[in-house]
Protein backbone atom coordinates (compact mmCIF):
# COMPACT_ATOMS: atom_id res chain seq x y z
CA UNK A 1 0.00 0.00 0.00
CA UNK A 2 1.14 3.59 -0.74
CA UNK A 3 2.69 5.03 2.65
CA UNK A 4 0.69 8.26 2.20
CA UNK A 5 -2.61 6.30 1.65
CA UNK A 6 -1.68 3.89 4.30
CA UNK A 7 -1.48 7.51 6.94
CA UNK A 8 -4.54 8.73 5.71
CA UNK A 9 -6.02 5.33 6.27
CA UNK A 10 -4.96 5.27 10.07
CA UNK A 11 -5.77 8.70 10.60
CA UNK A 12 -9.80 8.24 8.84
CA UNK A 13 -9.42 4.74 11.39
CA UNK A 14 -8.10 7.66 14.00
CA UNK A 15 -11.21 9.70 13.86
CA UNK A 16 -13.49 6.69 13.74
CA UNK A 17 -12.13 5.59 17.02
CA UNK A 18 -12.99 8.81 18.97
CA UNK A 19 -15.73 8.99 20.59
CA UNK A 20 -18.67 10.85 18.53
CA UNK A 21 -19.80 12.15 21.80
CA UNK A 22 -16.63 13.91 22.63
CA UNK A 23 -17.12 17.33 20.90
CA UNK A 24 -21.09 17.31 21.45
CA UNK A 25 -21.50 18.55 24.81
CA UNK A 26 -23.82 21.78 25.79
CA UNK A 27 -22.48 23.68 28.61
CA UNK A 28 -25.14 24.58 30.71
CA UNK A 29 -24.61 27.27 33.85
CA UNK A 30 -28.20 27.54 35.59
CA UNK A 31 -29.29 27.63 39.10
CA UNK A 32 -29.31 24.83 41.75
CA UNK A 33 -32.73 22.66 41.18
CA UNK A 34 -33.53 24.99 38.11
CA UNK A 35 -34.40 21.57 35.40
CA UNK A 36 -35.97 18.34 35.82
CA UNK A 37 -33.36 15.40 35.50
CA UNK A 38 -36.07 13.90 33.15
CA UNK A 39 -35.69 16.74 30.78
CA UNK A 40 -32.01 16.65 30.42
CA UNK A 41 -32.01 13.19 29.49
CA UNK A 42 -34.64 13.65 27.29
CA UNK A 43 -32.76 16.56 25.24
CA UNK A 44 -29.73 14.54 25.55
CA UNK A 45 -31.54 11.62 23.68
CA UNK A 46 -32.80 14.19 20.67
CA UNK A 47 -29.66 16.08 20.20
CA UNK A 48 -27.49 13.22 20.51
CA UNK A 49 -25.20 15.06 22.68
CA UNK A 50 -24.27 15.46 26.90
CA UNK A 51 -25.61 18.16 29.10
CA UNK A 52 -22.60 19.51 31.46
CA UNK A 53 -24.27 21.28 34.06
CA UNK A 54 -22.70 23.78 36.48
CA UNK A 55 -24.69 25.63 39.40
CA UNK A 56 -24.82 28.95 41.29
CA UNK A 57 -26.90 30.58 43.32
CA UNK A 58 -26.79 33.76 42.86
CA UNK A 59 -26.80 36.40 40.50
CA UNK A 60 -23.88 38.46 41.67
CA UNK A 61 -22.32 34.61 41.71
CA UNK A 62 -22.87 34.59 38.40
CA UNK A 63 -22.06 37.88 37.46
CA UNK A 64 -18.64 38.04 39.58
CA UNK A 65 -17.87 34.44 37.64
CA UNK A 66 -17.94 35.84 34.17
CA UNK A 67 -16.31 38.88 34.95
CA UNK A 68 -13.44 37.28 36.39
CA UNK A 69 -12.51 35.84 33.02
CA UNK A 70 -14.60 32.59 33.53
CA UNK A 71 -15.50 30.41 29.83
CA UNK A 72 -16.72 27.37 28.26
CA UNK A 73 -20.43 27.47 28.97
CA UNK A 74 -23.17 27.51 26.20
CA UNK A 75 -26.35 28.81 28.22
CA UNK A 76 -26.77 31.09 31.13
CA UNK A 77 -30.09 31.63 32.99
CA UNK A 78 -29.77 34.86 34.25
CA UNK A 79 -33.19 37.12 35.77
CA UNK A 80 -33.82 40.48 34.09
CA UNK A 81 -31.57 42.53 35.69
CA UNK A 82 -28.18 40.12 35.67
CA UNK A 83 -29.21 40.11 31.75
CA UNK A 84 -29.20 43.72 31.69
CA UNK A 85 -25.90 43.86 33.24
CA UNK A 86 -24.37 41.29 30.84
CA UNK A 87 -25.92 42.56 27.41
CA UNK A 88 -23.95 46.20 28.86
CA UNK A 89 -20.73 44.17 29.69
CA UNK A 90 -20.72 42.26 26.07
CA UNK A 91 -21.07 39.02 27.69
CA UNK A 92 -23.79 37.93 25.48
CA UNK A 93 -24.25 37.00 21.82
CA UNK A 94 -27.64 37.49 19.90
CA UNK A 95 -30.02 35.00 19.31
CA UNK A 96 -30.44 33.49 15.90
CA UNK A 97 -34.50 33.42 15.85
CA UNK A 98 -34.78 31.43 12.38
CA UNK A 99 -33.49 28.76 15.00
CA UNK A 100 -36.23 29.64 17.44
CA UNK A 101 -39.59 28.87 16.05
CA UNK A 102 -40.95 27.86 18.85
CA UNK A 103 -40.16 31.41 20.55
CA UNK A 104 -44.15 32.50 19.39
CA UNK A 105 -45.24 30.48 22.77
CA UNK A 106 -43.87 32.79 25.06
CA UNK A 107 -46.53 35.14 26.79
CA UNK A 108 -45.84 38.59 25.23
CA UNK A 109 -46.56 40.34 28.35
CA UNK A 110 -42.76 38.74 29.53
CA UNK A 111 -41.40 39.94 25.89
CA UNK A 112 -39.75 42.85 24.62
CA UNK A 113 -38.65 44.64 28.10
CA UNK A 114 -36.88 47.13 29.00
CA UNK A 115 -33.70 45.37 29.46
CA UNK A 116 -33.81 43.64 26.45
CA UNK A 117 -35.95 45.31 23.43
CA UNK A 118 -36.96 42.99 21.00
CA UNK A 119 -35.68 39.65 22.77
CA UNK A 120 -32.49 40.10 20.72
CA UNK A 121 -29.95 38.27 23.76
CA UNK A 122 -32.43 36.44 25.79
CA UNK A 123 -35.88 34.73 26.09
CA UNK A 124 -37.77 33.98 29.27
CA UNK A 125 -37.02 30.55 30.78
CA UNK A 126 -39.13 30.46 33.61
CA UNK A 127 -40.56 32.47 36.97
CA UNK A 128 -40.20 32.46 40.78
CA UNK A 129 -41.02 34.43 43.77
CA UNK A 130 -39.04 34.97 46.88
CA UNK A 131 -41.18 34.35 49.38
CA UNK A 132 -41.09 32.40 53.04
CA UNK A 133 -41.21 28.83 53.40
CA UNK A 134 -41.88 27.19 56.42
CA UNK A 135 -42.65 24.09 58.82
CA UNK A 136 -46.38 24.09 59.34
CA UNK A 137 -46.19 21.58 61.99
CA UNK A 138 -43.99 24.26 64.15
CA UNK A 139 -44.83 27.61 63.28
CA UNK A 140 -48.64 26.51 64.27
CA UNK A 141 -47.24 25.36 67.56
CA UNK A 142 -45.80 28.76 68.14
CA UNK A 143 -48.31 30.72 67.01
CA UNK A 144 -46.49 32.95 64.31
CA UNK A 145 -47.32 34.68 61.22
CA UNK A 146 -46.05 33.90 57.89
CA UNK A 147 -47.96 35.79 55.70
CA UNK A 148 -45.44 38.58 56.58
CA UNK A 149 -42.05 39.81 56.22
CA UNK A 150 -41.80 40.64 59.93
CA UNK A 151 -41.38 37.04 60.46
CA UNK A 152 -37.83 37.18 59.39
CA UNK A 153 -37.09 40.66 60.64
CA UNK A 154 -38.87 41.23 64.10
CA UNK A 155 -36.87 40.35 67.32
CA UNK A 156 -39.79 39.63 68.67
CA UNK A 157 -41.29 36.77 66.59
CA UNK A 158 -37.91 35.57 66.06
CA UNK A 159 -37.01 34.60 69.48
CA UNK A 160 -39.21 31.58 69.39
CA UNK A 161 -37.52 30.25 66.07
CA UNK A 162 -34.03 31.30 66.96
CA UNK A 163 -31.51 29.39 65.21
CA UNK A 164 -34.12 28.15 63.05
CA UNK A 165 -34.11 30.61 60.35
CA UNK A 166 -32.50 31.38 57.02
CA UNK A 167 -31.85 34.08 54.68
CA UNK A 168 -30.64 34.09 51.19
CA UNK A 169 -27.10 34.56 50.33
CA UNK A 170 -27.97 37.37 48.59
CA UNK A 171 -27.46 41.25 48.56
CA UNK A 172 -30.30 41.88 46.75
CA UNK A 173 -32.68 39.68 47.41
CA UNK A 174 -32.51 40.79 51.22
CA UNK A 175 -32.32 43.97 51.29
CA UNK A 176 -35.26 44.14 48.76
CA UNK A 177 -37.30 42.05 51.79
CA UNK A 178 -36.04 44.78 54.00
CA UNK A 179 -37.30 47.76 52.14
CA UNK A 180 -40.44 45.69 51.27
CA UNK A 181 -41.10 45.46 54.75
CA UNK A 182 -39.96 48.97 55.66
CA UNK A 183 -42.69 50.34 53.35
CA UNK A 184 -40.31 50.92 50.62
CA UNK A 185 -40.19 49.82 46.75
CA UNK A 186 -37.84 46.79 46.38
CA UNK A 187 -35.93 48.59 43.91
CA UNK A 188 -36.04 51.89 46.10
CA UNK A 189 -32.25 53.51 45.45
CA UNK A 190 -32.49 56.30 48.64
CA UNK A 191 -28.71 56.09 50.42
CA UNK A 192 -30.82 57.00 53.78
CA UNK A 193 -33.41 53.55 52.99
CA UNK A 194 -30.61 51.56 52.32
CA UNK A 195 -28.82 51.81 55.66
CA UNK A 196 -32.42 51.98 57.59
CA UNK A 197 -32.38 48.32 55.81
CA UNK A 198 -29.12 47.09 56.52
CA UNK A 199 -30.00 48.45 60.33
CA UNK A 200 -32.79 46.30 60.12
CA UNK A 201 -30.92 43.23 58.64
CA UNK A 202 -27.87 43.85 61.54
CA UNK A 203 -30.98 43.57 64.27
CA UNK A 204 -32.34 40.02 62.92
CA UNK A 205 -29.16 38.66 62.24
CA UNK A 206 -28.36 37.15 65.88
CA UNK A 207 -31.49 35.21 65.32
CA UNK A 208 -30.93 33.45 62.18
CA UNK A 209 -29.09 30.46 62.01
CA UNK A 210 -27.27 31.48 58.26
CA UNK A 211 -26.88 32.87 54.99
CA UNK A 212 -28.36 30.30 53.03
CA UNK A 213 -28.66 30.14 49.17
CA UNK A 214 -27.83 26.13 48.12
CA UNK A 215 -28.46 23.60 51.27
CA UNK A 216 -31.90 25.06 52.98
CA UNK A 217 -33.83 22.91 50.73
CA UNK A 218 -32.07 19.96 52.44
CA UNK A 219 -32.38 22.07 55.92
CA UNK A 220 -36.45 22.40 55.81
CA UNK A 221 -36.20 18.66 54.40
CA UNK A 222 -35.98 17.24 57.57
CA UNK A 223 -36.78 19.42 59.92
CA UNK A 224 -33.20 21.44 61.42
CA UNK A 225 -34.97 24.63 59.76
CA UNK A 226 -38.17 25.72 60.07
CA UNK A 227 -38.46 28.86 58.74
CA UNK A 228 -36.55 30.85 55.05
CA UNK A 229 -36.33 33.53 52.96
CA UNK A 230 -36.20 31.69 49.91
CA UNK A 231 -37.29 30.98 46.29
CA UNK A 232 -40.64 30.08 45.52
CA UNK A 233 -39.85 26.52 43.49
CA UNK A 234 -37.03 25.51 46.10
CA UNK A 235 -39.59 25.54 48.91
CA UNK A 236 -41.98 23.46 46.55
CA UNK A 237 -39.13 20.78 46.27
CA UNK A 238 -38.03 20.92 50.03
CA UNK A 239 -42.28 19.86 50.48
CA UNK A 240 -41.96 17.51 47.93
CA UNK A 241 -39.20 16.09 49.59
CA UNK A 242 -40.43 15.96 52.58
CA UNK A 243 -43.32 13.89 51.86
CA UNK A 244 -41.46 11.41 50.12
CA UNK A 245 -39.34 11.15 53.11
CA UNK A 246 -42.49 10.36 55.22
CA UNK A 247 -41.99 13.56 57.29
CA UNK A 248 -44.59 14.39 59.94
CA UNK A 249 -44.56 18.18 58.41
CA UNK A 250 -45.49 20.07 55.35
CA UNK A 251 -43.35 22.79 54.19
CA UNK A 252 -45.34 25.83 52.66
CA UNK A 253 -45.24 28.65 50.51
CA UNK A 254 -45.60 31.56 52.80
CA UNK A 255 -47.03 34.91 50.29
CA UNK A 256 -45.72 38.18 52.31
CA UNK A 257 -48.74 40.60 52.40
CA UNK A 258 -46.50 43.28 52.08
CA UNK A 259 -44.98 42.17 48.33
CA UNK A 260 -42.19 40.34 47.14
CA UNK A 261 -39.84 39.87 44.42
CA UNK A 262 -40.69 38.38 41.32
CA UNK A 263 -37.62 36.78 39.10
CA UNK A 264 -38.43 36.23 35.29
CA UNK A 265 -35.48 34.28 34.19
CA UNK A 266 -33.88 34.04 31.00
CA UNK A 267 -32.07 31.95 28.49
CA UNK A 268 -29.38 33.69 27.00
CA UNK A 269 -25.95 32.25 24.62
CA UNK A 270 -22.60 33.43 26.31
CA UNK A 271 -19.84 34.99 23.93
CA UNK A 272 -17.66 32.41 24.23
CA UNK A 273 -20.09 29.82 23.53
CA UNK A 274 -18.57 26.89 22.46
CA UNK A 275 -21.47 25.00 21.01
CA UNK A 276 -24.05 28.19 19.93
CA UNK A 277 -25.80 25.49 17.61
CA UNK A 278 -26.59 22.96 20.51
CA UNK A 279 -27.41 26.46 22.49
CA UNK A 280 -30.05 27.25 20.43
CA UNK A 281 -31.26 23.68 19.89
CA UNK A 282 -31.81 23.76 24.06
CA UNK A 283 -33.67 27.35 24.02
CA UNK A 284 -35.97 25.93 21.10
CA UNK A 285 -36.78 22.59 22.91
CA UNK A 286 -37.26 24.33 25.97
CA UNK A 287 -39.69 26.63 24.78
CA UNK A 288 -42.08 23.69 23.25
CA UNK A 289 -45.07 23.65 24.99
CA UNK A 290 -44.34 20.31 27.09
CA UNK A 291 -40.85 20.97 27.92
CA UNK A 292 -41.70 23.49 29.55
CA UNK A 293 -44.66 22.20 31.41
CA UNK A 294 -42.13 19.70 33.17
CA UNK A 295 -40.55 22.60 34.26
CA UNK A 296 -43.66 23.66 36.49
CA UNK A 297 -44.88 20.48 36.91
CA UNK A 298 -41.65 18.74 38.12
CA UNK A 299 -39.63 22.15 39.89
CA UNK A 300 -42.52 24.01 41.28
CA UNK A 301 -41.38 26.90 38.74
CA UNK A 302 -44.05 29.91 37.18
CA UNK A 303 -44.22 29.84 33.87
CA UNK A 304 -44.27 32.20 30.87
CA UNK A 305 -45.07 30.12 27.94
CA UNK A 306 -48.62 29.90 27.02
CA UNK A 307 -48.15 26.62 25.04
CA UNK A 308 -47.53 24.97 28.90
CA UNK A 309 -50.50 26.00 30.47
CA UNK A 310 -52.74 23.24 29.13
CA UNK A 311 -50.02 20.59 30.54
CA UNK A 312 -49.49 21.74 34.22
CA UNK A 313 -51.07 19.83 36.55
CA UNK A 314 -54.18 21.92 38.66
CA UNK A 315 -53.07 22.45 41.51
CA UNK A 316 -50.05 24.03 40.86
CA UNK A 317 -52.01 26.41 38.82
CA UNK A 318 -53.92 27.05 42.45
CA UNK A 319 -50.31 28.19 44.64
CA UNK A 320 -50.04 31.97 44.58
CA UNK A 321 -46.66 31.65 44.66
CA UNK A 322 -46.49 30.06 41.63
CA UNK A 323 -49.11 31.48 39.15
CA UNK A 324 -49.80 34.65 41.55
CA UNK A 325 -53.81 36.25 41.06
CA UNK A 326 -54.14 39.46 40.45
CA UNK A 327 -54.14 41.16 43.71
CA UNK A 328 -50.76 39.47 44.40
CA UNK A 329 -49.36 40.03 40.96
CA UNK A 330 -49.66 43.72 41.61
CA UNK A 331 -47.51 43.76 44.95
CA UNK A 332 -45.04 42.03 43.04
CA UNK A 333 -41.91 43.70 41.54
CA UNK A 334 -38.94 42.96 39.15
CA UNK A 335 -35.69 44.26 40.78
CA UNK A 336 -33.67 46.95 38.26
CA UNK A 337 -30.27 46.90 37.51
CA UNK A 338 -27.93 48.73 39.50
CA UNK A 339 -25.67 51.64 38.75
CA UNK A 340 -21.83 50.94 38.95
CA UNK A 341 -22.26 53.87 42.31
CA UNK A 342 -25.20 51.97 43.68
CA UNK A 343 -23.36 48.73 43.30
CA UNK A 344 -20.41 49.33 45.11
CA UNK A 345 -22.27 51.25 48.20
CA UNK A 346 -24.62 47.87 48.23
CA UNK A 347 -21.64 46.25 48.51
CA UNK A 348 -20.54 48.24 51.53
CA UNK A 349 -23.29 47.77 53.33
CA UNK A 350 -23.65 43.76 52.49
CA UNK A 351 -19.71 43.73 53.75
CA UNK A 352 -20.41 45.35 56.83
CA UNK A 353 -23.67 43.36 58.11
CA UNK A 354 -21.71 40.13 57.22
CA UNK A 355 -19.19 41.39 59.39
CA UNK A 356 -21.21 42.59 62.30
CA UNK A 357 -22.16 40.55 65.05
Amino acid sequence: MDKRAFAASLVALAAFALPAAAADKLHLYNWNNYIAPETIKRFEAECKCEVVQTYYSDNEELLAKLAAGAKGYDILVPTGNAVEALIKGGQLQPLDKAKLPNVGNVDPAYLNTSFDPGNRFSVPYAMSTTILGYNDAKMKELGLPTNTWAAIFDPKLLEKVKGRVTVLDSASELFAAALIHLGYSANDTDEKRWRQAADLIKKAKPYWAAFNASSYIKELTVGNIWLVHGYSNDIFQANLDAQAAGRPFRIVQGMPKEGAVLAVDSMVIHKSAPRPDLAHKFINFMLEGRNSAELTNLIGSGNPNLAAAQYIKPELKALPAVFPPKDVAARLEQLKELTPAQRRLRNKLWTEIKASR
